[in-house]
């Protein structure tokens, strides 16, 4: 028997289904009108995610929770909007409806929002074997690796395994791999010291790797060459021109021929869209990503959009599509939610969308960032404090917003991370058991 979701029957507004509440899912959902349409929104999560800061919780420098804010709290205020914890299995384009892990939802529009995953390209090894950076529990995942992984290196006795345990391989030379590198390396420098003063925390090699020939593929050469020459100076090991060929025996083996041995394998290399059933192959586009029109419609539906991450919108000035970052998600998000409203309204045809490039920011280290702006580029303290602020205030909730704040200034004013906590109930027995203190004689 067909289960159908429990919502309240609309009458005399249309019902708009968004899945997916990233940047794009959450800016519609709060932008339509509830005069003309009730929205229900459906996430696996009942919290939305700043993606940006997760390799702060991950280093950490912040709390999982103050970048995670809770869907019910955002929408207290919202009338006739609803919120559904559940997976969106399948879409029925000719009945219009989704098929939930919670029953059928109907709808008169629905929006794709359903973002990206990391992209393992096809290496099921890699997957299981390494940690990806793309949700807070995966990020918290990391953050427990990261301590333990210490802990253990300050107990074996064993330079080999030491050694293992202290090589951290970073894969990806985006603005996220570019971001960790550099949070490690300020761990190493600053706190890990204070932390195990009994063995060499200096020891600790951090590996930056990319098949490309410069990191932050997407900005300037000569912002790439910034980026490299900061993390050069903090003692990055930075290998360009390689991917990773396989992950066996906690040995990374690059397509250089290069080998590292390692039990930190962090891959933050690519992204690709999050797909769905119930659409054919030939509306996917490149990078798995739905192909839309100029207002976002999937091809062939007028009344099926994708938005975000997961929308593929081709341009003369953007022939692959708009980037997979969090401005193109908003701006589309922002004029679909507009054209919705004034089709409602008063019929007003549908707009267009115009991507406005504003600009990218990526943090390095200490008082150190790149920003392209369109009107000019600059680095370092300046662009450091312009990409706090606008991280600051895109964070949602004013508690979220001060509970960083007071993070990032007590670490910046004691050279600390107060937060490194190991939130695992057990440790195998396997681990630990070679340690570098002497056996204790007793005494009589």
């Amino acid at each position: 028997m067909t289960t159908i979701c429990n919502i309240p029957s609309t009458k005399d507004k249309k019902r708009v289904v968004i899945i997916g509440g990233g940047f794009a899912g959450l800016k519609i959902a709060t932008l339509l009108d509830s005069q003309y349409y009730q929205t229900v929104l459906l996430d696996k999560r009942n919290y939305h995610q700043f993606q940006p800061l997760f390799y702060q919780v991950a280093t950490s420098g912040i709390e999982p929770s103050t970048i995670s804010f809770p869907f019910r709290k955002i929408f207290q205020k919202k009338p006739d909007l609803y919120f559904r914890l559940c997976s969106a299995l399948h879409i029925n384009t000719e009945l219009s409806y989704v098929e939930t892990s919670i029953g059928r939802i109907r709808y008169d529009y629905l929006v794709i929002a359903t973002g990206c995953d990391t992209n393992f390209f096809g290496n099921e090894a890699l997957k299981e074997a390494s940690f990806p950076l793309k949700t807070t529990t995966e990020a918290m995942a990391m953050r427990n690796h990261i301590i333990y992984t210490l802990e253990c290196a300050s107990s074996t006795d064993d330079n080999e395994e030491r050694q293992k345990l202290l090589n951290f391989v970073i894969v990806g030379g985006g603005a996220t791999g570019v971001e960790l590198a550099g949070a490690l390396a300020e761990m190493r420098k600053f706190v890990l010291p204070k932390d195990y003063p009994d063995f060499k925390v200096q020891r600790m090699q951090i590996y930056l790797v990319d098949g490309l020939s410069r990191l932050l593929g997407v900005f300037s050469e000569k912002t790439s060459k910034v980026a490299h020459d900061y993390l050069s100076k903090m003692h990055v090991n930075i290998i360009l021109g390689a991917t990773v060929n396989s992950y066996e025996n906690e040995m990374v083996t690059l397509s250089n021929g290069e080998q590292i041995a390692t039990k930190n394998l962090f891959w933050v290399a690519g992204v690709k869209a999050n797909s769905l059933e119930g659409f054919d192959k030939q509306q996917y586009g490149r990078g798995n990503r739905l192909i839309v029109n100029d207002f976002n419609q999937v091809n062939g539906f007028k009344a099926v959009f994708a938005v975000g991450d997961t929308a593929l919108m081709s341009s003369d000035k953007w022939p692959n599509g708009h980037p997979q970052v969090a401005q193109p998600a908003i701006q589309q998000s922002e004029n679909l939610a507009n054209n919705l409203n004034r089709l409602a309204k008063d019929g007003s045809t549908f707009r267009p969308f115009n991507y406005i490039d504003r600009g990218s920011l990526a943090t390095i280290g200490r008082n150190t960032a790149v920003a392209e702006l369109p009107v000019a580029k600059f680095y370092g303290f300046w662009a450091w404090l312009l990409w706090l602020f606008v991280h600051l205030r895109s964070i949602i909730g004013v508690k979220n917003k001060l509970f960083t704040f007071f993070n990032w200034i007590w670490n910046y004013l004691t050279y600390d991370q107060s937060l490194r906590l190991l939130l695992k109930d057990e440790i195998p027995e396997s681990e630990g058991k070679k340690c570098i203190d002497e056996p204790i004689t007793p005494t009589t």
